[in-house]
């Protein structure tokens, strides 16, 4: 896959990011480059090797999963635009 100037401007304007038209050039070859190391990276086996979280062997800190301020639905769905039966009331999306 290959970033052209126009590709640059259209992710620039997604990011919310201003990129001047003379700085797209440079734009668009930053982004072939890290491309370049992401398809260097999808060529690396990786075959039997388990996932980590960090370079040392850790176990991740957990808590109990307990509801600590429960029972709070109205206060809640007061900011809320649209609530009915006690649930969010969102638009039907699909037909």
């Amino acid at each position: 896959m290959s970033i052209d100037k126009d590709t640059a401007r259209k992710v620039a304007h997604l990011a919310r990011i201003r990129v001047e038209d003379d700085a797209l050039p440079a734009l668009a070859d930053e982004f072939n480059t890290i491309l370049g190391f992401i398809e260097e990276l999808n060529e690396v086996n990786v075959d039997g090797i388990e996932p980590m979280t960090s370079v040392t062997p850790q176990r991740l800190k957990r808590r109990e999963d307990v509801v600590t301020e429960g029972d709070q639905a109205d206060k809640i769905l007061r900011n809320a635009p649209d609530a009915r039966e006690g649930f969010f009331a969102v638009p039907k999306v699909v037909e």
